[in-house]
């Protein structure tokens, strides 16, 4: 398969804005989540980091989810689609970006309690990686068709078995995000690094969203 991607700029592109979109998102929580990052900079503008991110994964999700309910001459609009394994895979992502919203915005406020942080910032994170997991498994079973399949010279394969790597990250990090006392989670290194990992994970898959390169000839 050829890795390279074509590195144009073109925002009326649907295709084109999902991709760099989700880039970008996931760039922003690798950087947000980068142990340098996270344990240097002040905690508000990590916060900040994660709740930019978190809104471009919305953005990624929200057009995506137009890309599939919309018909490819972009005339026609069939927002109820429930017998398409794309459609409820791009419903459940978007879902999981709104709780990425919810616990993002969250956890820049100062003063929570334990209960609160778990209700606000937690739950909602694990809800959000709980979509994301269930959304990677709809598109995956889309591109096989079955449990499991190997076509590495298929960029769609690629996208969709890094793009649920990614999610098995994420999920990892919420779990360890729990709170366990004020300002102290179960496990500070699994959530900076599943973060980190799934970040990276979900950057490739969506670059590989792109259009193939050209070859060069002569």
């Amino acid at each position: 398969m050829h890795w390279r991607r074509e590195l144009s700029w073109n925002p009326r592109d649907l295709a084109w804005r999902i991709a760099v979109l989700f880039m970008i998102g996931s760039a922003v929580f690798a950087v947000a989540s980068f142990p340098l990052y996270a344990q240097n900079v002040d905690p508000g503008i990590v916060g900040t980091t994660f709740v930019i991110g978190s809104f471009m994964f919305t953005a990624a999700s929200l057009s995506a989810f137009v890309q599939v309910i919309t018909d490819r001459e972009g005339t026609k609009v069939l927002l109820w689609q429930p017998d398409r394994k794309l459609w409820w895979a791009a419903l459940v992502q978007l879902a999981g970006t709104l709780f990425f919203n919810f616990s993002t915005i969250h956890a820049t406020i100062d003063g929570l309690s334990t209960e609160q942080t778990n209700h606000l910032v937690w739950a909602p994170d694990l809800y959000g990686s709980t979509c994301f997991l269930v959304a990677s498994q709809i598109a995956w079973h889309h591109v096989c068709g079955r449990m499991w399949c190997s076509r590495r010279n298929d960029c769609e394969w690629w996208s969709a078995i890094l793009n649920y790597v990614g999610a098995i990250f994420f999920m990892f990090a919420a779990i360890a995000a729990f709170t366990i006392d004020t300002d102290e989670v179960l496990n500070a290194t699994i959530v900076n690094s599943g973060t980190f990992a799934g970040a990276i994970c979900f950057f490739v898959g969506a670059y590989l969203l792109l259009p193939q390169a050209r070859t060069r000839t002569g």
